[in-house]
């Protein structure tokens, strides 16, 4: 978070006097995303020893257990989405931020400390299940509080370039978890990691959690929430059923969107190192360098793409994105087959073409909804697309694998998750540049 903050270059003048207040929010946001994405690095990335310790089964067996177990956290998403998105829009983005950091990180760490199946037979697979139930209500409330908290502070017409920073946090904490999951493989043996040594990288979450709680708690709520509080104090929080009846647009545009972004990013990111050593048949270490390499280019190019969409737009950015997926998805899951080379460049280049949405995530989301209902509406509507189609992605892309004997069946989910992000683009309004006051649908009617 220090070295995010050192890229920043300064403020407009207008702005200066709360550049260190826009660095904190920065480093506040991503701490919590980095946190969240540490757990889904490691777990991803040490599936065959958690599939080996907790799970009963050979190894096939095993490892869809761990990969359906990975997706059960994500059913749970929405409910966590439906608790804390409107606790958020009623008490403020901090106060739930500060809650659901601890719990991610407190689940997560858990994880290293449950005894393995030998010890304790079908309570190993159960307590798991349960900390990724914990992880996944918690996880409903932070990306969607995060990236609010990061929409409302950042300035209307730069809202892209610093939001692109709390997808840094994102990549960064699932490349300290992978490179941890890496060394510890590399420096401790096939053995030792089996026996013990996977778990290590599930106690660092801990402190991770209580840094960004800190982190947290040093900041005040975000200026629009203070002045929309003190304009409504009055007013009661709107509803479930009043969003669902006022705000349904918005909400099936990002569902829509979501499919797009989270399916991709799910069989990219989280299901590759799996893809790469069971199914191209890498090692176990060329299948974590692969995403490695792979995910430290998409980070030096997010800060660009968030810049540029501040002065093209957001939806120009997400066009070129599912279209370029869209076309390349199939020749580069050839080029990735062709060896360790061939997988690092395809995978830098899935990457790239997926960059333009990555960047502009809080950028985009969030300014779909007017603040009182903003926690709300993104929280929900992200979360629910997301357990359905971005968490499962894992387990489906290994069960169609499987069923169907095609090496190739990642890069069409991938396609058909893309068409139906462009058919929801259509719907989108453009906001790039605009103030987050308002209702961007409503405005668009009237323009």
């Amino acid at each position: 978070m220090t070295a995010t903050s050192a890229t920043l270059p300064p403020l407009p003048d207008a702005q200066a006097a709360d550049a260190v207040t826009m660095r904190r929010a920065i480093a506040a946001s991503a701490m919590g995303n980095a946190t969240e994405w540490f757990d889904y690095g490691i777990y991803a990335y040490g599936v065959t020893y958690i599939s080996a310790a907790l799970f009963p089964g050979d190894t096939d067996e095993a490892v869809l257990f761990a990969l359906a177990t990975f997706a059960i956290s994500f059913l749970v998403r929405p409910l966590g989405g439906l608790f804390w998105g409107p606790l958020g829009d009623r008490l403020g983005r901090k106060s739930v931020l500060a809650l659901t950091i601890l719990l991610m990180a407190g689940a997560t760490l858990c994880v290293g400390l449950i005894p393995s199946h030998a010890s304790i037979g079908m309570w190993a697979p159960a307590l798991l299940i349960i900390l990724r139930m914990v992880q996944g209500f918690s996880t409903g409330g932070e990306y969607g509080g995060a990236a609010t908290f990061m929409a409302e502070y950042a300035p209307d017409d730069r809202r892209g370039f610093f939001g692109s920073f709390l997808e840094f946090g994102t990549l960064a904490g699932f490349s300290l978890g992978a490179s941890l999951m890496l060394g510890f493989s590399l420096t401790l043996g096939e053995e030792a990691m089996h026996q013990w040594g996977w778990r290590v990288p599930f106690l660092i979450a801990g402190p991770m959690g209580l840094v960004g709680m800190y982190l947290r708690s040093k900041m005040e709520d975000t200026p629009i929430f203070r002045e929309h509080a003190s304009r409504e104090s009055t007013a009661p929080t709107p509803g479930l059923s009043l969003l669902m009846r006022r705000y349904r647009r918005p909400m099936l545009v990002v569902g829509g969107l979501v499919v797009a972004l989270n399916v991709v990013n799910y069989t990219l990111l989280s299901y590759m190192p799996t893809y790469l050593q069971r199914r191209i048949g890498l090692s176990p270490d060329e299948a974590l360098i692969v995403p490695i390499i792979g995910m430290l280019f998409m980070m030096a190019f997010l800060p660009f793409a968030g810049k540029l969409s501040d002065r093209v737009g957001r939806r120009p950015m997400w066009r070129v994105s599912l279209i370029g997926l869209l076309i390349g998805a199939v020749p580069l899951y050839l080029l990735m087959g062709t060896g360790l080379i061939g997988a690092i460049v395809g995978f830098a280049l899935l990457g790239l073409l997926y960059v333009p949405q990555l960047a502009t995530i809080s950028a985009t989301f969030p300014a779909l909804f007017p603040t009182q209902v903003r926690f709300a509406g993104f929280a929900i509507a992200y979360n629910v697309s997301t357990s359905i189609f971005g968490g499962t992605a894992p387990a489906v892309n290994s069960g169609l694998i499987t069923l169907t004997g095609n090496e190739l069946m990642p890069a069409f989910t991938m396609m058909i998750a893309c068409i139906v992000g462009l058919f929801a683009l259509r719907f989108m309004p453009e906001t790039a540049g605009k103030s987050l006051q308002g209702d961007p649908f409503a405005q668009e009617a009237h323009a």
